[in-house]
């Protein structure tokens, strides 16, 4: 295996403390939501986080799949990704939802896109058999 990069970030404090990348892009305290939302608005947490990279990941594999499948213009494409907390009675877990919008494509390629692109996306494949993770297609109606 060959490393092209690596990141580092620094949390202290927990899920009522803060984090911070090395090189002080991402610099958020961190506060667990409750049912009325977030006790410090300005604060994020780590499932927040994950979706902001899990959405930006796959959206990035999505381009190289369509690449793959001589797809220029995926127009202007989102991915938004929705992570639940969950628990159980044997503990706490996650579940994502990957919404896919690719206004450039029909359905049927739109499909075999997003399932190719889950294929690849190192973050589909750090979670693949460790939590459900939901695939859909956004069209237009």
């Amino acid at each position: 295996m060959k490393t092209i990069f690596e990141s580092k970030a620094t949390n202290t404090g927990g899920r009522s403390g803060h984090v911070q990348s090395e090189d002080g892009v991402i610099d958020f305290d961190i506060s667990m939501p409750n049912s009325k939302g977030k006790p410090n608005a300005a604060s994020t947490n780590p499932e927040e986080l994950f979706a902001a990279a899990y959405s930006t990941c796959f959206a990035g594999a999505l381009e190289a799949v369509a690449k793959e499948h001589h797809i220029e213009d995926l127009g202007d494409y989102t991915v938004t990704a929705t992570i639940e907390f969950n628990k159980e009675e044997d503990g706490f877990y996650l579940e994502a939802t990957l919404d896919s919008y690719l206004p450039t494509v029909d359905k049927q390629m739109g499909e075999t896109l997003i399932n190719a692109a889950h294929e690849i996306c190192p973050y589909s494949k750090a979670t693949r058999d460790n939590i459900t993770v939901h695939l859909n297609l956004l069209m237009d109606e």
